[in-house]
């Protein structure tokens, strides 16, 4: 590896837990740390919280059996535990880099199933895609629901809509757009023949046969059944932590719910374990229904902190078992 190559890796990893830490550090800075650290040293019942764990678990096991049913529904053979320990492990490397778990995910299954990459990723976008769903779902139903929240949140935190709105308002995102696409149309039409593109051309074939293993499914219900077990038991590793604390353990499953939904968009922020964007949404969604800011901060700082132990832990676990239960296989096959 060469210097570069270090230097890029170390940019990768550095740069979203500086935005992470800069955006905690902004967020608890007029805090008052004395009040925070009495919640957490004696007013949370860290029983419970460790309670609530055990669904987090149950939500990734499932999520390993769901990417096997769409793997399979392509003709591919693998072992469902190497499904279930590169889910785990895909969590554990987000920590560390985000969103490269995913591609290690389809890695570590082209290297012990010898399934092609390029389709495992296919059905990887098709797993993605079924979680920005549900999110997109459950984010709707609230809305309507709900919608003095939104107004009331947003009113609370104007930065975030006008954020948005000057994205979309700039010429430069259309521009580049239409200049991406006209780029890539030029490269596949006119240079369709040089071996680069050829091999791109490859892969994206057999990307979209991936992607096509939710048509193929012979399982369509199943599928549906999981897809709502993973995000039933992200919910409840969520919601059961606010019986943990006095004065969220009274709010309710709607502004449980809620403040769930809102604390996934967090996720979605290529920051390590969402380390601040998942901070801000909880105690910002917190603090409208009414919560004292100290302790809305004590929770998001005690809940993100353990289960983010127990993701980096659950993960390590996988990736150490996935050579261990596979090389254990092989010598059985050996003999």
């Amino acid at each position: 590896m060469d210097f570069k190559s270090i230097f890029r890796t170390i940019l990768k990893i550095v740069l979203p837990l500086a935005f992470g830490c800069l955006l905690l550090w902004f967020l608890y800075r007029k805090m008052d740390v004395s009040e925070i650290w009495r919640v957490v040293r004696e007013g949370v019942r860290y029983d419970i919280i460790l309670f609530s764990l055990l669904f987090g678990l149950f939500a990734n096991i499932v999520r390993g059996f769901r990417w096997g049913l769409l793997i399979g529904s392509l003709g591919e053979r693998f072992k469902m535990s190497n499904m279930v320990y590169a889910v785990l492990g895909n969590y554990a490397v987000n920590l560390v880099l985000p969103r490269v778990g995913e591609v290690w995910r389809c890695g570590v299954i082209t290297k012990y199933d010898k399934i092609s990459f390029s389709k495992l990723l296919g059905t990887l976008f098709i797993d993605r895609v079924s979680d920005t769903v549900m999110v997109g779902m459950i984010t709707l139903c609230i809305f309507i629901f709900n919608i003095g929240f939104f107004t009331d949140f947003f009113a609370k935190n104007p930065e975030l809509l006008d954020g948005f709105r000057s994205m979309f308002n700039s010429m430069w995102i259309y521009v580049s757009a239409v200049i991406f696409i006209a780029l890539i149309w030029f490269v596949f039409t006119y240079m369709s023949k040089f071996t680069l593109v050829q091999k791109a051309k490859g892969l994206l074939r057999n990307i979209w046969e991936g992607m096509k293993s939710i048509w193929l499914l012979e399982h369509k219900v199943r599928f549906l059944v999981e897809t709502f077990l993973i995000w039933g038991g992200y919910f409840c590793y969520f919601y059961i932590t606010f019986y943990a604390f006095d004065f969220t353990k009274d709010l309710g499953v709607v502004v449980g719910l809620i403040t769930f939904t809102m604390s996934s968009i967090g996720v979605a922020v290529p920051v390590q374990g969402g380390i601040g964007p998942w901070h801000f949404m909880v105690i910002a969604t917190l603090v409208c229904f009414g919560v004292n800011e100290n302790d809305a901060a004590a929770f998001a700082l005690v809940v993100h902190t353990v289960q983010t132990v127990w993701t980096g832990l659950c993960g390590l676990f996988g990736i150490v078992a996935l050579p261990i239960t596979n090389r254990a296989a092989r010598e059985v096959a050996a003999h």
